[in-house]
């Protein structure tokens, strides 16, 4: 059974700082491309950053490029957002994704985790 688990989302303030995990099992991690997406209530998953299956290609959208760092450790079937200088509207879920291959394309992502809340206070 294919699992994608995230934690480490809460609350913070504007500026401020978040990392959150994803721990992944049931498939081979190495195999897969990861990626976050996350959700408002006025957009559907919207695409925040990938990673190749090698770790050697990154992709952020526009709105995170300089702020956000996606990383993954293969010999631990982790993948890890960590966010930086967050602003209110980088308040959503936040969910992680793997896929065989690393797009933006949210409909290419076969597992996909339940979701952590991110709420960032101006």
């Amino acid at each position: 059974q294919v699992q994608l688990v995230e934690s480490g989302g809460g609350l913070v303030q504007a500026g401020g700082s978040l990392r959150v995990s994803c721990a992944v099992s049931g498939l081979t991690f190495s195999s897969y491309a990861m990626a976050w997406f996350r959700r408002t209530p006025w957009k559907d998953r919207e695409f925040v950053a990938a990673i190749s299956r090698s770790a050697g290609i990154t992709d952020y959208a526009d709105s995170v490029k300089g702020r956000f760092t996606i990383s993954r450790d293969n010999a631990k079937n982790t993948v890890v957002l960590q966010m930086n200088s967050l602003k209110p509207e980088d308040t959503a879920v936040y969910y992680c994704a793997a896929a065989i291959t690393s797009t933006s394309d949210y409909a290419r992502y076969r597992y996909w985790g339940q979701g952590t809340q991110v709420t960032v206070s101006s």
